[in-house]
């Protein structure tokens, strides 16, 4: 189906949509057809593709049963939300604000000037940031180092509430997203090479606004 087509039921929106969000939302949805996903999973694949522009976005995106519903569950409570990194935090901050004012940082926060030999600095501020919020919603965009240090530290404390990996490139991308795909914690993750802070931003605020608007009146 193209642009100037049907384009299928107008999807649910909030006060603060955009009508070009909406619309483009919209033709997504046309362009994908029918799926068995519940309200907020076909919110979530639709943002993510919203964000990044492409449509064969669809067929790398993954979550494991139960996840989103979990993270919003976890959202609509105040939990905070962690990035790694600065730009992804800046992404979801407004959101967070028009919804549940959960706080956003970004695990560079705890992070020493230097990266110590054979890690990252957003490993290390990983480590530390879950320590002071081990229930946290935590996005990764950009860091498969920090994705894979907040798996390790997960084997032997408390889970987070819900992990969005979406590391993007190709040193060690792949396989932290394999080593997510097998943890068996709640789970969002784009498999392969692409991500970012603009697609697991996008993540997040699609189930930040889904949990949002699926609120009693």
């Amino acid at each position: 189906m193209g642009a100037g087509e049907t384009f299928g039921e107008i999807p649910a929106a909030a006060p603060f949509d955009h009508p070009i969000f909406s619309e483009s939302v919209r033709r997504i949805r046309g362009w994908l057809g029918p799926t068995d996903f519940d309200p907020a999973e076909q919110d979530l694949l639709e943002r993510v593709i919203h964000s990044g522009g492409d449509l064969s976005l669809a067929a790398d995106l993954h979550w494991s049963a139960g996840a989103c519903s979990q993270g919003m569950v976890a959202l609509a409570a105040g939990a905070v939300i962690l990035t790694d990194t600065a730009m992804a935090a800046a992404a979801v901050q407004p959101m967070a604000g028009r919804t549940f004012a959960n706080p956003v940082r970004s695990v560079l926060d705890w992070a020493p000037p230097r990266a110590p030999t054979g890690s990252t600095r957003t490993a290390v501020g990983m480590a530390a940031a879950l320590e002071h919020h081990p229930g946290a919603v935590v996005l990764i965009g950009s860091a498969p180092t920090a994705l894979e240090q907040l798996l390790d530290l997960a084997q032997q404390g408390p889970p987070p509430a819900l992990v969005i990996g979406m590391p993007v490139g190709f040193v060690g991308v792949a396989e932290s997203k394999r080593h997510l795909a097998a943890s068996g914690l709640a789970q969002i993750r784009l498999d392969g090479s692409r991500g970012g802070a603009a697609l697991v931003a996008a993540a997040a605020n699609a189930l930040l606004r889904r949990a949002w608007l699926d609120q009693p009146r």
